[in-house]
């Protein structure tokens, strides 16, 4: 019997990262799952799926994660870099503290886990995949959604996500990223939906699955990488 690969997935409590977490978990993935609140998410009980606690933007919440799936699983195979902090508002409104928050979470959280499973790959000697959360809006800004702060750290994540594939190609350590467009995820449940359908040439909202899939498919597309794959309903491409 072909043993079970190991993905974990950061900013796992709700949205998108629950969706991926159940995803991995339907596919026969062994999942350890992490966020500030992860084992008050409301998962059910799975032999495969193990909670970890912390803010990920810490050191030692990406040490944590990765010794609990060594030590229940025995491997690190795969990551998603779901967590991230996100606001709208004028360049000149954004305080530093807002802009330590999105460095703290979007970056540093994605430096300290990436380290960790890139080392724990290399000593397994199989490969792995690291996939990562950012957003259309790092190549089509749109008029009135303005998120130029958190978006230098999107940016940053996708040019780190190029410059890894190449650095770790041989190893056969895949790098991609996911950028959603405007998704139906608590953090919208105000938003009035026909201003978020206006967001997207389709007219449509994605919904958290629809994230998941994508990031499931780059996890298992064995031979992509350096890959940015938009789900916006085409907002990637430009105006309209």
């Amino acid at each position: 019997m072909q043993k079970k690969a190991t993905v974990l997935v950061t900013g796992a409590s709700q949205g998108i990262g629950a969706a991926i977490v159940r995803l991995f978990l339907d596919r026969g993935y062994q999942v350890v799952a992490t966020s500030r609140s992860a084992t008050k998410a409301g998962f059910e009980p799975s032999p495969d799926l193990v909670l970890v606690d912390g803010d990920i933007g810490k050191e030692a919440t990406a040490e944590k994660v990765t010794q609990t799936a060594l030590a229940k699983f025995g491997s690190i195979d795969h990551v998603v870099n779901n967590a991230g902090v996100f606001s709208v508002k004028p360049f000149t409104e954004y305080t530093v503290d807002e802009f330590r928050s999105f460095v703290s979470t979007n970056l540093e959280g994605f430096i300290f886990i990436t380290q960790l499973a890139v080392k724990q790959m290399l000593a397994q000697g199989t490969g792995g995949s690291i996939t990562t959360i950012t957003s259309s809006l790092v190549v089509n800004p749109i008029a009135g959604v303005t998120a130029s702060i958190p978006m230098i750290t999107k940016g940053g994540l996708e040019a780190i996500t190029r410059s890894l594939s190449s650095e770790y190609a041989k190893n056969g350590i895949r790098f991609n990223a996911v950028a959603p467009g405007v998704v139906d995820t608590p953090l919208h449940e105000k938003t009035p939906k026909d201003f978020m359908k206006s967001l997207s040439p389709m007219g449509t909202i994605s919904d958290a699955k629809d994230i998941a899939e994508a990031v499931v498919f780059l996890t298992e597309a064995r031979d992509v990488t350096g890959e940015v794959l938009h789900v916006d309903g085409g907002a990637h491409v430009g105006r309209w």
